[in-house]
Protein backbone atom coordinates (compact mmCIF):
# COMPACT_ATOMS: atom_id res chain seq x y z
CA UNK A 1 0.00 0.00 0.00
CA UNK A 2 2.97 2.56 0.68
CA UNK A 3 4.76 2.21 -2.44
CA UNK A 4 0.98 2.56 -4.11
CA UNK A 5 0.67 5.90 -2.31
CA UNK A 6 4.56 6.77 -3.51
CA UNK A 7 3.61 5.75 -7.51
CA UNK A 8 0.81 7.94 -6.76
CA UNK A 9 2.50 10.98 -5.30
CA UNK A 10 5.16 10.94 -7.89
CA UNK A 11 2.55 11.27 -10.60
CA UNK A 12 0.67 13.31 -9.60
CA UNK A 13 3.91 15.80 -8.42
CA UNK A 14 5.32 15.42 -11.95
CA UNK A 15 2.12 16.24 -13.72
CA UNK A 16 2.10 19.44 -11.40
CA UNK A 17 5.31 20.20 -12.49
CA UNK A 18 4.85 20.39 -16.53
CA UNK A 19 2.37 23.17 -16.17
CA UNK A 20 1.12 26.25 -14.45
CA UNK A 21 -2.19 27.25 -13.82
CA UNK A 22 -3.52 31.03 -14.46
CA UNK A 23 -7.00 31.72 -13.63
CA UNK A 24 -8.05 28.04 -15.05
CA UNK A 25 -5.79 28.67 -18.24
CA UNK A 26 -3.01 25.55 -17.95
CA UNK A 27 0.51 26.95 -19.04
CA UNK A 28 3.01 24.69 -20.42
CA UNK A 29 6.73 25.50 -18.09
CA UNK A 30 8.63 24.94 -21.06
CA UNK A 31 8.34 25.49 -24.67
CA UNK A 32 10.36 25.04 -27.72
CA UNK A 33 10.79 27.87 -30.27
CA UNK A 34 12.77 27.98 -33.46
CA UNK A 35 15.01 24.82 -31.47
CA UNK A 36 15.37 27.01 -28.34
CA UNK A 37 13.96 25.52 -24.94
CA UNK A 38 12.01 28.27 -23.30
CA UNK A 39 10.97 28.55 -19.59
CA UNK A 40 7.27 30.45 -18.33
CA UNK A 41 9.23 33.55 -16.74
CA UNK A 42 5.74 34.22 -15.33
CA UNK A 43 2.42 34.82 -15.89
CA UNK A 44 -1.05 36.55 -14.90
CA UNK A 45 -4.18 38.41 -15.48
CA UNK A 46 -5.36 41.35 -17.27
CA UNK A 47 -8.69 42.88 -16.43
CA UNK A 48 -10.68 45.77 -15.48
CA UNK A 49 -12.69 45.96 -12.43
CA UNK A 50 -15.92 44.43 -14.47
CA UNK A 51 -14.07 40.90 -15.52
CA UNK A 52 -10.64 39.42 -16.31
CA UNK A 53 -9.53 40.32 -20.15
CA UNK A 54 -6.40 37.28 -20.72
CA UNK A 55 -3.51 35.75 -19.40
CA UNK A 56 -0.30 37.02 -20.16
CA UNK A 57 2.72 34.35 -20.35
CA UNK A 58 6.71 35.43 -20.88
CA UNK A 59 8.21 32.96 -22.24
CA UNK A 60 12.57 33.17 -22.22
CA UNK A 61 15.51 30.50 -22.62
CA UNK A 62 16.53 32.06 -18.71
CA UNK A 63 14.61 33.55 -16.05
CA UNK A 64 14.29 37.65 -16.21
CA UNK A 65 13.53 40.08 -14.10
CA UNK A 66 13.44 43.67 -16.09
CA UNK A 67 12.69 44.38 -19.40
CA UNK A 68 16.06 44.97 -19.94
CA UNK A 69 16.82 42.23 -18.94
CA UNK A 70 14.63 40.34 -21.41
CA UNK A 71 15.79 42.33 -24.33
CA UNK A 72 19.45 42.41 -23.18
CA UNK A 73 19.50 38.42 -24.54
CA UNK A 74 19.17 38.11 -28.00
CA UNK A 75 17.37 34.99 -28.07
CA UNK A 76 13.99 33.62 -29.17
CA UNK A 77 10.96 34.37 -26.83
CA UNK A 78 7.20 34.39 -26.65
CA UNK A 79 4.64 36.37 -25.28
CA UNK A 80 1.42 34.22 -25.26
CA UNK A 81 -2.32 35.95 -24.48
CA UNK A 82 -4.95 33.37 -23.12
CA UNK A 83 -8.04 35.24 -23.72
CA UNK A 84 -10.83 34.60 -21.30
CA UNK A 85 -13.54 36.62 -23.14
CA UNK A 86 -14.34 36.39 -27.21
CA UNK A 87 -13.00 39.46 -28.26
CA UNK A 88 -13.05 40.98 -31.79
CA UNK A 89 -10.18 42.03 -33.77
CA UNK A 90 -12.38 45.62 -33.72
CA UNK A 91 -11.26 45.57 -29.94
CA UNK A 92 -7.98 43.81 -29.99
CA UNK A 93 -6.45 45.95 -32.97
CA UNK A 94 -6.73 49.56 -31.05
CA UNK A 95 -5.13 47.96 -27.77
CA UNK A 96 -2.19 47.18 -28.71
CA UNK A 97 -1.66 50.21 -31.27
CA UNK A 98 -2.58 52.27 -27.65
CA UNK A 99 -0.23 49.79 -25.76
CA UNK A 100 2.55 50.65 -28.29
CA UNK A 101 1.78 54.59 -28.04
CA UNK A 102 1.54 54.51 -24.26
CA UNK A 103 5.09 53.76 -24.22
CA UNK A 104 6.67 55.00 -27.64
CA UNK A 105 7.03 58.84 -28.88
CA UNK A 106 5.23 60.41 -31.61
CA UNK A 107 8.65 59.95 -33.87
CA UNK A 108 9.01 55.88 -32.48
CA UNK A 109 5.93 55.74 -33.80
CA UNK A 110 6.27 57.11 -36.88
CA UNK A 111 9.25 55.09 -37.53
CA UNK A 112 7.11 51.76 -36.94
CA UNK A 113 4.42 52.95 -38.88
CA UNK A 114 4.70 49.93 -41.51
CA UNK A 115 5.30 47.27 -38.50
CA UNK A 116 2.27 48.74 -36.52
CA UNK A 117 -0.07 48.79 -39.67
CA UNK A 118 1.02 45.40 -40.47
CA UNK A 119 0.38 43.57 -36.78
CA UNK A 120 -2.90 45.64 -37.01
CA UNK A 121 -3.69 43.78 -40.55
CA UNK A 122 -3.04 40.36 -39.21
CA UNK A 123 -5.23 40.84 -35.86
CA UNK A 124 -7.85 42.09 -38.48
CA UNK A 125 -7.51 38.82 -40.71
CA UNK A 126 -7.57 36.60 -37.65
CA UNK A 127 -10.78 38.44 -36.85
CA UNK A 128 -12.25 36.73 -33.87
CA UNK A 129 -10.57 35.40 -30.62
CA UNK A 130 -12.66 33.24 -28.92
CA UNK A 131 -12.61 32.95 -24.84
CA UNK A 132 -9.62 29.77 -24.60
CA UNK A 133 -7.95 30.35 -27.55
CA UNK A 134 -4.26 31.91 -27.47
CA UNK A 135 -2.47 34.31 -29.38
CA UNK A 136 1.21 34.59 -29.40
CA UNK A 137 3.95 36.50 -30.35
CA UNK A 138 7.20 34.41 -31.01
CA UNK A 139 10.24 36.84 -31.26
CA UNK A 140 12.82 34.54 -33.51
CA UNK A 141 16.17 36.93 -33.99
CA UNK A 142 16.64 37.73 -37.38
CA UNK A 143 13.63 37.00 -38.55
CA UNK A 144 11.07 39.16 -36.65
CA UNK A 145 7.82 38.70 -34.75
CA UNK A 146 5.83 35.68 -35.49
CA UNK A 147 2.05 36.13 -34.69
CA UNK A 148 0.49 32.80 -34.16
CA UNK A 149 -3.55 32.17 -33.24
CA UNK A 150 -4.05 28.72 -31.36
CA UNK A 151 -1.08 27.46 -32.27
CA UNK A 152 -0.78 28.64 -36.61
CA UNK A 153 0.84 31.21 -37.62
CA UNK A 154 -0.84 34.21 -39.27
CA UNK A 155 1.76 36.51 -40.01
CA UNK A 156 5.72 37.49 -39.59
CA UNK A 157 6.68 41.49 -39.06
CA UNK A 158 10.17 41.53 -39.37
CA UNK A 159 12.86 43.30 -37.72
CA UNK A 160 14.34 42.86 -34.21
CA UNK A 161 13.42 46.47 -32.91
CA UNK A 162 9.54 45.87 -33.55
CA UNK A 163 9.61 42.51 -31.01
CA UNK A 164 11.09 44.78 -28.56
CA UNK A 165 8.85 47.76 -29.02
CA UNK A 166 6.00 45.33 -28.81
CA UNK A 167 7.14 43.72 -25.12
CA UNK A 168 6.77 47.28 -23.67
CA UNK A 169 2.79 47.18 -23.82
CA UNK A 170 3.20 44.35 -21.25
CA UNK A 171 6.96 44.79 -19.44
CA UNK A 172 7.48 48.89 -20.50
CA UNK A 173 6.87 52.13 -18.64
CA UNK A 174 3.41 52.23 -19.20
CA UNK A 175 2.43 48.81 -19.39
CA UNK A 176 -1.27 47.19 -20.46
CA UNK A 177 -1.24 46.28 -16.01
CA UNK A 178 1.03 47.12 -13.63
CA UNK A 179 0.22 43.79 -11.70
CA UNK A 180 0.55 41.55 -15.13
CA UNK A 181 4.01 42.97 -15.51
CA UNK A 182 5.24 41.98 -12.16
CA UNK A 183 3.52 38.30 -12.78
CA UNK A 184 5.39 38.27 -15.94
CA UNK A 185 8.72 39.36 -15.01
CA UNK A 186 8.56 36.25 -11.83
CA UNK A 187 7.20 39.01 -9.72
Amino acid sequence: MHKLTVLFLGLVLSAAAGAAEVAGVKLDDKVSLSGTDLVLNGAGVRGNPMMDIYVGALYVPNKQTSLSGVLGVTAPRRVQMSLLIDATADQLAPSFVGGLSKNHSKAEMDAMKAQVEQLVGIIRDIKDVKSGQALSFDFIPGTGTVVSHNGAARGTIAGDAFNSALLKIWLGEQPASESLKKSMLGG
